[in-house]
């Protein structure tokens, strides 16, 4: 019964991973069509931009890059006290956005030089590890927001004129 109950179980894993597959096949295909510059970008994969696309959603959506930021809570909101000077992120706005933002930092932060440089520099400035995060995250969304908001994205619905009434 045991024997019967993990295969079972396997086969259904594995049915499960060549859906999850194929539908991250489907999602590259439809990023590529919308916006390939995302994919273009290092630590951004089919899911990720995906969700950064759904967030942003058309050109003129966010006054600035800023606000975009702000939206995905990687924007700073001062948490000092007494002497100490710090930041932290903002809790709330989209957070899946926030966590593909999240992903794609601790991708860049594993296999990019120049960011792991940046965090060792933040570091031996007193700052901690997540203080660094914050601030890449800042980075990562305004680096974002730069060709989304430059993109001409094309219609994705056939509008038919619809016939006015006498």
């Amino acid at each position: 019964m045991t024997v019967r109950a993990l295969r079972s179980t396997d086969q259904r894993i594995e049915s499960l991973r060549a859906e999850a597959k194929d539908l991250e096949g489907e999602l590259h295909s439809l990023v590529r069509e919308l916006a390939p510059q995302l994919l273009n970008l290092l630590g951004v994969g089919p899911i990720s931009a995906a969700q950064i696309l759904v967030s942003w959603s058309h050109v003129g959506r966010f006054r600035s890059e800023a606000a975009f930021a702000s939206f995905a809570s990687a924007a700073p909101i001062p948490a000092s006290s007494g002497l100490t000077n710090r930041h932290r992120l903002d809790r709330s706005g989209d957070r899946q956005l926030n966590r593909a933002l999240h992903t794609i930092t601790l991708i860049r932060m594993r296999l990019a030089p120049a960011t792991r440089d940046y965090v060792a520099r933040r570091t031996t400035e007193g700052n901690t590890s997540r203080d660094a995060q914050r601030c890449l995250k800042r980075a990562i969304a305004r680096q974002l927001f730069k060709p989304l908001e430059r993109s001409e994205q094309p219609a994705d619905v056939d509008r038919q004129k619809i016939p006015q009434a006498a």
